[in-house]
């Protein structure tokens, strides 16, 4: 960490680090609150592609964190953004959400399921066998297979709920296409949003609940790492991967103090 340069930007999941089962996190308030007086950059980030920024910015509202529409960044807009640099102006059969069809609604993409260019696959709660069967006969038809995230479970009160991952699974065994995942822990959902602050990795840190997804994507993409211990991976765990973070704390509210 002494070798680095200065943190001038800053990337946070949402999940699990501001936020646990729709409470903030204590700190979570402060964190925002310190980045916005500081006028640093910053995006929330999330794998969950359900929702627009605009849907995210009320519920983070109603919570008491007031994060702008501006400054969220989801796995929706990161695919959004990787279909329009490869294919401008192109088609897809979507599964998903409001999150994910409007992020290609906005970049002129077509939603049809007529020999679409891709099969777009996100989170939703209504995973269909219907849609599912379709998605298979337009990949067996030459349809490029594109998945939001490789989540394969998602949180909920009641516990865990099968994921984008799970249903790619399915589609890849019956199609044998693997499909290309454009949230973390790629690292071109990092590189996208750097890009849209103007900022530079190795200025940059990720704040993460997890060491597979957060902390990889962060670490792959050039930028300092910081996992907290208030979601998904417990300390016991960070010593069973092959990378480390950079550094390791307790939850946000220990990180405030660096913005």
């Amino acid at each position: 960490m002494a070798d680095r340069k200065p943190i001038k930007s800053w990337l946070t999941d949402m999940d699990g680090v501001l936020i646990h089962e729709g409470v903030p996190i204590p700190g979570a308030d402060a964190f925002i609150k310190k980045l916005r007086e500081s006028g640093r950059p910053f995006l929330v980030l999330t794998n969950n592609s359900i929702y627009t920024p605009r849907d995210l910015h009320a519920r983070l509202r109603r919570m008491g964190l007031d994060v702008p529409i501006e400054n969220i960044w989801t796995s929706a807009l990161a695919t959004a953004q990787f279909l329009d640099d490869q294919r401008p102006n192109g088609s897809a059969y979507v599964i998903g959400e409001a999150g994910l069809t409007t992020a290609l609604h906005d970049i002129g993409y077509v939603l049809t399921d007529h020999e679409p260019d891709y099969v777009v696959l996100g989170e939703t709660r209504t995973y269909s066998f219907e849609a599912m069967t379709k998605a298979v006969r337009l990949i067996n038809a030459g349809a490029r297979f594109i998945c939001t995230n490789p989540d394969e479970t998602g949180p909920s009160t009641e516990g865990p709920l099968p994921a984008t991952g799970a249903v790619a699974a399915l589609i890849t065994k019956a199609t044998g296409r693997q499909p290309y995942f454009a949230g973390k822990p790629n690292p071109l959902m990092m590189r996208t949003g750097l890009n849209t602050l103007g900022a530079h990795s190795e200025s940059s840190a990720m704040i993460g609940d997890r060491m597979d997804t957060d902390v990889l994507a962060g670490m792959e993409a050039g930028m300092q790492t910081f996992l907290v211990l208030t979601g998904l991976t417990r300390p016991e765990q960070v010593e069973d991967f092959p990378y480390r973070p950079s550094k390791v704390v307790d939850s946000i509210a220990d990180l405030v103090d660096l913005v």
